[in-house]
């Protein structure tokens, strides 16, 4: 599992250090405080246990700075500088490995960048992890990945990579208990379950089959969920990486995706997830249990050096500053004064 991980002059941040659950990972903050930043450095961190790839290399294809010159990701500054993202994890119940990415502004091949850390150790222990993007790409599946291959597109890795995931054949021999009732929850939520033909998903119901590209987004974002649970990719010691899921959900569905979290939490996955939305905020604070493990990182930038910072908790209502709640807030409050006025 992920334990830790620091920046010094790496992209948004000038120094941040994050300390992580073992289980759930709620990001949130205001746009640009650096969020899926986070996101995507551990995720490459622990997809180059199972690839023949540096962790240079595989951050360069996931955040795609300019012409691939990573050196753009080291936080700007007026003259030259060094900066450096280090990740540390857990390979047993008492011992853990790290791994650094040191970078010059001046370094634009990732061969260039320095790779530090326990690298031999860190591949010994590969670890099952997913990212799933903002944008959705069931829809865009088919020809996806030979045209990613075999092009010079502009998408970040990620979304080859989901896409990969997602073609991943189903686990021969009976599905575990656990995994057996989130799949049959999924199942009754988007009334159906997914079917593959020539690299195209689609919904298969009482009804018929329906291609992705003609259902709701919502629908394909829990689809998905499905397939990742069923192919073996969410299992006990994998890690989920999930960028705003409340995107295009409707709310009303979240209840369901915070329970299939929660549920794969207390079965081993690890997961890191970034959100601006109040219902799913909520609804993990109403679903979690006293034995759950759950922190809410909220990232901000101090009022006097401008730099993005951190502050930790396990509960709810400990999150400071907690900007999805001051707008809802103010909000209510604005409704109540106009409500006022009115009778006034």
């Amino acid at each position: 599992m992920l334990e830790q991980i620091r920046f010094d002059k790496f992209t948004a941040f000038e120094k941040l250090t994050v300390h992580f659950s073992p289980g759930i990972n709620v990001f949130v903050g205001e746009n640009g405080t650096g969020k899926t930043h986070i996101l995507k450095a551990l995720y490459s961190a622990c997809d180059i246990t199972k690839s023949q790839q540096g962790l240079a290399e595989k951050i360069a294809k996931v955040f795609l700075p300019s012409k691939t010159q990573i050196g753009r990701l080291v936080k700007r500054s007026p003259t030259s500088s060094k900066g450096f993202v280090e990740i540390r994890r857990s390979i047993s119940t008492s011992e853990s490995t790290r791994i650094r990415l040191t970078l010059s502004n001046h370094t634009k091949d990732p061969e260039k960048a320095t790779e530090g850390g326990a690298w031999k150790q860190w591949r010994e222990y590969p670890v099952e992890s997913v990212y799933i993007p903002v944008k959705d790409m069931m829809a865009n599946a088919p020809g996806f990945r030979s045209l990613y291959s075999l092009r010079n597109i502009h998408f970040e890795e990620v979304y080859a990579d989901i896409i990969d995931r997602a073609f991943l054949a189903a686990l021969k021999g009976p599905t575990d208990a656990p995994c057996k009732k989130l799949l049959t929850i999924l199942q009754k939520s988007m009334d159906g379950k997914v079917i593959t033909k020539n690299e195209e998903f689609f919904l298969k119901n009482k009804q018929g089959e329906l291609e992705f590209t003609l259902l709701a987004e919502g629908l394909r974002k829990l689809a998905l969920l499905w397939i990742l649970m069923q192919n073996g990719t969410l299992t006990n010691g994998s890690i989920l990486f999930w960028d705003e899921p409340e995107t295009n959900l409707n709310p009303k569905l979240m209840h369901t995706v915070v329970e299939i979290l929660t549920e794969l939490q207390r079965m081993g996955v690890q997961i890191f997830l970034t959100t601006h939305d109040y219902v799913i905020l909520k609804e993990f604070d109403l679903q979690s249990q006293q034995s759950d493990y759950i922190k809410y990182h909220s990232l901000f930038r101090g009022e006097e050096s401008g730099e993005i910072d951190i502050s930790t908790t396990s509960d709810f209502s400990d999150i400071s500053p907690n900007a999805i709640d001051e707008t809802f807030g103010d909000l209510v409050t604005r409704e109540i004064q106009k409500s006022l006025h009115e009778e006034g």
